[in-house]
Parts: C-alpha cells; structure tokens; sequence
C-alpha cells in the first residue's frame, strides 16, 4: 500500500522526485558580500560606529592578534602602576605583644608627680607583714655527733670553680661526699677563672680553723696533703688521677663508681666540682650540706669584722625605722644585662656595648647560625633583669615610702650615672658599701669580687627584709640562711617578673591601682613553718634547694 501523495500528478506525465531544501539565509545583519567583506542589514552611520565596525573586521581577519592581548595588558598595568602613587596604599603595622617593651621610664614619669607629693605615714616596713603565721617554727635538725671516725678510706681533692656562693655550693657538696665515703677532705681549692678575676684561697675567704674544728667529728679535714703521698705524684696535683664526673650525679654513683678508684689509689681529685652532687640526696648527706653551709662556714676575721661595722652604720642609719632597712640584691652589671639578651632604653650605643660584651664574656655563642634571639619574648617569660628604676617602682609601689633605708648590693651597674638616678630620687637614704665605708677602708678588699661579695652577703643576712631581683646562687644562700637564722621567719620578696613586665609596660597607670596590682603581683614573706618543733630529716632536701641553686 503506498501512502498518499499530497502533490496531484499531471495527467500522463512522471512526477520527478522532489529536491532537497534549501539552506536558510545569512543573518541579514552579518552576510559576506562578494567582496569578502561582512555586510549588515544595517550599516553603522555615525563615524564612531564605523571605526568600532572597521576595528572588529580587521580582529576578525586577523585572529592571531589575540595572542599578544597577555601582553598588552601586562603593559597596560606597569603604564599604570607607574604613574600611581604608592602612598595611598595602607601601611600595616604589627601590635607589640604586651610586655615586651621597656617603658618603665614613661611609667615612672607619669607616676613621679603622685610619688612626690605622696604626705602618707604608711611605713612598708611595719605594714607589709601584718598578720605573721603563728603555726610555730622551724628549728634546726643539725645535731652535733660525738666520738671517732672510722679509718679513713683516702683523701679527696677537689677544685671549687665560680664566683663566691658557686665555690661555696662544692664545699658543702664536698663535704657531704666526704663524710659519706668516709674518706679525708683537703681544703678545697678555689679555681682562678677569667670573669671573676679573684686569685682568693679559702683561708682568705673563710675562717679555715672554724671550718675543721665544726666538722671534727663528722668529716676529716686537712689543709694539705701528706708529703708520703706527693711524692708518689712528683709534688704535682695534675699527675693526681682526675675523676670526671658528670653534673647533678647521685650520691650513689659515688658510691659505686669513685668509692673503689679511691680504694685502689688513695686518693683522687674531681676538677671541676660545681654542681656534681644532685639535690635528691638521703637525710644523711643533707644533714651534712647543712652542717657545713650554716655552721661550719664562717668568713674569715678580716671579713667578719668589717661587715660587722657596715652592719651596724646600716641600722645606724636606719634609726628612724628603728634600725630596720631593706637589701636588694640587684643584677644588673654589663654582663648580666649582656647574657639576658634584653633590650632596655639605650638605644645604638647599648646595642653597640652588649654585642661587645657578649663576645668577650662568651666568644661566638649568641651568633651561632640559626641562633634567633627574641628580646621580645625574653621580657614577656620575666627573664630581663629588674632595673634600678623597676626596683624602685616595685618598692614604692608596696608602700615602702622615701623614708625607707634601702641598702643596694651589687656589682658595677651598667651605665650607673643614668641607671641609678630614679632609684635614689626615690629613695634618697639608699647605700651600698662604698657610700659607708671609706676608700681606706675598702682598700683590702676593692680588687677581690669574692671578699666585696662576702661583705654585701653579710649586710643582707642581717636586714629586716631582703629583695631578690634576678634569682642565682647568692639570693638562694641567703633565704635558706635567713629562715636558719630566724627560725623561718624571714622576710623575702620575690618577684613575679612576668605580671610586673605587663605592669610596667602601661604608661598610663596611675599610682592607686598600681599598689594595688604591685602587692597583688608579689610573692610576700616566705613564713610556711612546720609544725613540728624540729626540722624533719626529709623535709632537709627542701631547705637545701633553697640556697643551692645554679649560678
């Protein structure tokens, strides 16, 4: 069946087969000419239309163009970044973090006015301490043995490096080893060394009789060594065998490992020996670090005379507080400054001096490749020490008024004429042994670090109050001599240098709500007492911690 056909047929003829479409027409606004040329339904008829015409014709004639646009337009932009002014362009600057910058000069200034015309009666030295603990004291445990000591195992030599209170950490340390191994101890040797520059012997320093007679009955000590056993060592101490030991070793190690060396040569020498007993010692061995740190150690005549003297001009002077005054251990010699890294006020000329002092003090360490020292950082975590200004601020700000004797033992402070006018604005009764002693006076002991420190320890033991600014081994002798002397009851302040960083770095505190923070920020009196009427043996190791700490 064929479908039906629409188309009608002519009678007679063949219907030919119909021809396929055609296509559809050119837009009329684009169709090519036969010129080549596009053509419009509408031609442009202003000038402007004619040349964007002519323009888009001849891109798209010429496609190829379009592969140098990237670089017309790189051009474009350095045309225009030229002729643009960069200082329309925000400039963004990074906030300091709290307390990692010096302005205790703008806080001083803001607060002076206030501190000047400060009429109040309060007395720091009366008030501070109000309300003492009354849970009893502590007494000492150090009972004095009696009868012989056994034979002797041999003779321990041992050589005490570092400044005064370093050299005295090895002879309570030696002492305490000595009398564990039963063995003799000669007379420690005091190890010149280049920074403290004090060719001291221990009979120059202490009082060498009262040091044997103390120990007698626990520990033998001699000032020298038998001529039977020099000459087996040619007179020579270096050909004596050198026991290395490594630092903060137990008492047990010596006792397995240098007790034997000792047995079989009858003697032996530990060069150096600071730092080579570990705190955690059995009561035995602490009774005698104790022993020989608050009894047996005793300043020789010439120092304890004279600091005697400064003892008694310092209360002298302090009449009207009723011969109480204040002892500030600060730190802040050119070395101190230099090894903490620290960034104060000083500008070219201090960065020029520290670097300077750095390299001659500890040649090449601070520039080790990769070293990064962030003085920033090193404030905010309270390792910068406390300035002359910083300590008078601190003081003032626990009600200590103008009236206060404050005695200052130190070093050379860094930059003294500038660094230490704040303080003495502050407090204008402020002395340091120079100012009580004559030059005359001082004379015997001016060119010997180790006999100046002794003096400044002995004014300190005997204040009513005792500041520590920077830590290190002569505050930590002093609070665990003080608590022995005063059954506990001693009065320390320390610190919190990190809350005092963010106080300090405040310019527009005023002085109400800076004592307020100043006491909050403090660690007062140290009066955590025992109950018991005697130290117990374990409670020993504590008290030790307390003044033997690292230099």
């Amino acid at each position: 069946m064929h479908p039906h056909n629409r188309l009608s047929s002519s009678s007679g003829h063949n219907t030919p087969s119909p021809s396929p479409p055609q296509s559809p027409l050119r837009s009329p606004r684009c169709r090519r000419g036969k010129s080549g040329r596009f053509t419009a339904g509408h031609q442009p008829r202003t000038l402007a239309q004619r040349l964007a015409w002519t323009l888009l014709s001849f891109l798209h004639r010429r496609q190829g163009v379009f592969l140098f646009a990237p670089l017309i337009y790189i051009a474009g932009m350095l045309l225009y970044m030229g002729t643009a002014s960069f200082d329309v362009v925000p400039h963004i600057k990074h906030r300091l973090a709290p307390g990692s910058v010096y302005r205790s000069p703008q806080v001083y200034e803001k607060l002076r006015p206030e501190m000047d015309s400060d009429n109040s009666s309060a007395d720091g030295l009366a008030t501070v301490w109000r309300h003492p603990y009354k849970g009893g004291e502590w007494r000492p445990c150090i009972n004095r043995t009696s009868g012989g000591l056994p034979e002797s195992n041999g003779y321990i030599y041992v050589e005490a490096n570092g400044g005064l209170n370093q050299q005295r950490t090895s002879i309570c340390n030696a002492v305490a080893v000595a009398g564990y191994l039963n063995a003799t101890l000669v007379i420690p040797n005091f190890h010149y060394h280049s920074i403290w520059k004090d060719p001291s012997k221990f009979h120059d320093i202490y009082d060498e009789d009262h040091f044997i007679s103390t120990l007698e009955n626990d520990v033998r000590v001699v000032t020298k060594l038998p001529g039977f056993i020099m000459e087996r060592f040619d007179r020579n101490m270096s050909n004596v065998y050198n026991f290395r030991i490594k630092a903060w070793s137990s008492i047990r190690y010596y006792k397995d490992a240098v007790l034997p060396k000792l047995l079989e040569e009858q003697i032996i020498r530990i060069s150096p020996f600071a730092n080579r007993l570990s705190f955690d010692a059995p009561p035995v061995v602490q009774r005698l670090r104790c022993l020989a740190n608050y009894e047996a150690l005793r300043f020789s005549k010439a120092i304890a005379t004279f600091a005697e003297t400064l003892v008694a001009r310092m209360k002298l002077n302090s009449a009207n507080n009723n011969g109480k005054y204040v002892a500030v251990h600060l730190r802040f010699e050119e070395d101190m400054v230099a090894f903490s890294c620290c960034v104060f006020d000083g500008g070219e000329e201090e960065k020029h001096d520290m670097n300077a002092a750095r390299e001659r003090g500890w040649r090449g360490k601070f520039t080790k490749p990769g070293r990064v020292i962030k003085p920033g950082a090193i404030r905010i975590n309270g390792k910068c020490p406390l300035t002359p200004l910083e300590v008078g601020l601190m003081l003032r700000g626990m009600g200590f008024d103008n009236s206060t004797s404050i005695y200052l033992a130190s070093g050379k402070i860094y930059k003294a004429e500038k660094t230490m006018a704040p303080l003495l604005e502050m407090f204008p009764l402020l002395q340091t042994k120079e100012t009580l002693a004559s030059v005359e006076e001082l004379a015997p002991f001016k060119n010997y670090s180790s006999r100046m420190a002794a003096l400044d320890y002995t004014v300190c033991l005997h204040s009513e109050v005792f500041v520590t600014t920077q830590g290190g081994n002569f505050p930590h002798f002093l609070m665990g001599h003080r608590r022995y002397l005063y059954g506990g009851h001693s009065k320390t302040i320390r610190p919190d240098k990190r809350k005092l960083a963010l106080l300090f770095d405040n310019p527009n505190i005023g002085s109400g709500p800076f004592k307020f923070q100043q006491i909050l920020i403090l660690s007062l009196p140290k009066l955590h007492l025992f109950h018991s009427i005697r130290w117990q043996m374990e409670d020993l190791q504590t008290q030790y911690a307390e003044y033997a700490g690292s230099e």
